[in-house]
């Protein structure tokens, strides 16, 4: 669901995007002032998302943060970047980019769902993009063609500690949220 299509747009504002985009009938990321057209997702990619967001609903009711799927756009004003993670957490008051609540500035967790077309892109280039949130302090990269999941933690120094989980009985801490996931939990209904 993530791929980003090669074929972009001539340079526009984040302005211009912005008036695009919420006439589109079709979702677009913005980079470096170019719009790419996202394809669509895989079943497997789909319940993939689907089980991490009742995981992750089912443990942060009563809490202060919240957790979003794909149709959320979020915003990297460093970067000037806007893009839609498969599934955002927040935690505390909602930041928006303007007076509509349709661009997020800001997220704790971020989880996003490895596609061929997308891995190098989510691991690279897209992280730096996340790290510039001013309260990201987590990213969950989850295979969609093997049970396999990459998390990125913070540390108190600044550094980023990747840790890599593959059995299925592997319990992945999401310590920004209070939160845990079983990691074989994520992979219900997949077919490999």
């Amino acid at each position: 669901m993530k791929a980003v299509s090669t074929q972009a747009v001539p340079h526009l504002s984040p302005e211009q995007y912005l008036e695009i985009e919420r006439n589109a009938e079709f979702r677009s990321e913005y980079i470096n002032g170019q719009m790419f057209a996202m394809s669509g997702g895989s079943i497997d990619h789909a319940r993939i998302v689907r089980n991490a967001l009742l995981r992750l609903d089912e443990q942060v009711r009563g809490k202060p943060c919240e957790a979003l799927a794909s149709d959320l756009r979020l915003y990297s004003e460093r970067h000037r970047v806007f893009t839609y993670p498969d599934i955002l957490v927040t935690c505390g008051p909602d930041r928006f980019h303007d007076d509509r609540s349709d661009t997020i500035t800001d997220a704790t967790l971020i989880i996003e769902v490895l596609s061929p077309s997308t891995t190098n892109y989510d691991r690279g280039e897209k992280f730096v993009f996340y790290q510039s949130l001013p309260s990201f302090r987590e990213y969950l990269l989850l295979a969609q063609k093997s049970i396999r999941a990459e998390h990125h933690s913070l540390q108190p120094d600044g550094s980023w500690l990747a840790r890599t989980f593959t059995a299925p009985e592997d319990g992945i801490e999401l310590k920004s949220i209070d939160c845990s996931l079983q990691l074989g939990s994520l992979y219900d209904r997949v077919v490999f």
